[in-house]
């Protein structure tokens, strides 16, 4: 029986399952872009273009490292999907526990080696020397609170691998309202600038990430979170690995792409790069849906290959 907040993709209309799963994630991205657009409309209207050029000048960089380690998490959520379509009890248990772990050691280690290449790499880039140090702040604060963001990545992956695209869009509505009132606070009247914004977001970042661990603790299914059970175990660590590092190096290589683009436009100057900045925020609105029929998809495949449904994955 299918649980309040599980969305069983085995059964039942595919295109209502689809549209039912896929309307709350488009949500939910569009607020996690209006946050970060809200940095930017922040900083740049009380600290000025400068701060807005610091701010822009470490997008690629973030998303290039940020996204190599969520691969990681496709892998966790077409697991943790096959064994919910397979109803292997046993399976998801381990399954939500290594991607768990995993997500706040793979977070701790992109911390440390970001914080350690922060500075080289923005020089390797061309930052101008008006903005790579605000640049060199706002990252290393982002980077300090990477754990955080990875944890609850990882979580709302295993949320939406069962089904449950609504409780993810709560967390964000929630940390994302902090998140706005600290960046006014922090910036308006304690002067923090690009500091503050950083500040504010890695603070909502490790909101998130307690909302989610939260969520999942206090969950019905067999996908309930038990801190005593955190263990990497071997065989489900492979497939997540299996699965999860090429999706990483996939979503990296765009990012990375990003980079090189980036890279040539600091050439130009603070103004431009502030310019981009703007434009690259708003470029990310027209990527929302694809993004979300694409995971619905992903989890409506990995449902019913977990219930051995291969005529379903067919019309799917």
């Amino acid at each position: 029986m299918t649980k309040k907040h599980e969305l069983d993709m085995t059964k039942g209309s595919i295109s209502k399952s689809i549209i039912r799963f896929s309307i709350p994630l488009i949500f939910s991205s569009l607020l996690q872009l209006l946050y970060n657009a809200a940095d930017l409309i922040v900083v740049s209207r009380f600290a000025g273009s400068s701060a807005m050029g610091s701010v822009g000048a470490t997008t690629s960089l973030n998303a290039l490292l940020v996204n190599l380690c969520m691969g990681m998490s496709i892998g966790a959520a077409v697991l943790v999907s096959r064994h919910f379509g397979a109803h292997n009890r046993e399976g998801l248990r381990r399954s939500v526990h290594t991607a768990m772990l995993l997500s706040a050691i793979m977070g701790i280690c992109a911390a440390v080696l970001g914080l350690l290449l922060a500075r080289p790499v923005l020089e390797l880039m061309g930052t101008p020397e008006e903005v790579i140090d605000g640049s060199v702040t706002y990252i290393s604060i982002i980077w300090a609170a990477l754990p955080a963001t990875m944890v609850y990545n990882y979580g709302a992956a295993i949320l939406r691998a069962v089904g449950d695209t609504k409780r993810p869009i709560y967390i964000l509505a929630m940390t994302g309202i902090v998140n706005v009132i600290l960046n006014l606070v922090l910036v308006i009247v304690f002067h923090l600038d690009v500091a503050g914004v950083a500040i504010s977001t890695a603070f909502a970042n490790l909101l998130s990430a307690m909302a989610v661990v939260y969520a999942l603790m206090h969950s019905n299914g067999d996908y309930r979170l038990d801190l005593k059970q955190l263990r990497l175990y071997r065989e489900e660590l492979k497939e997540i690995i299996r699965v999860g590092a090429p999706a990483g190096i996939q979503s990296s290589l765009f990012s990375l792409s990003n980079s090189v683009v980036l890279s040539a436009v600091n050439g130009f100057g603070a103004d431009t790069l502030t310019g981009y900045a703007a434009a690259s925020n708003i470029e990310g609105f027209v990527y929302v849906g694809m993004d979300a029929f694409h995971q619905a998809t992903l989890t409506a495949v990995s449902q019913n290959y977990g219930a051995k449904n291969a005529k379903r994955i067919n019309r799917i």
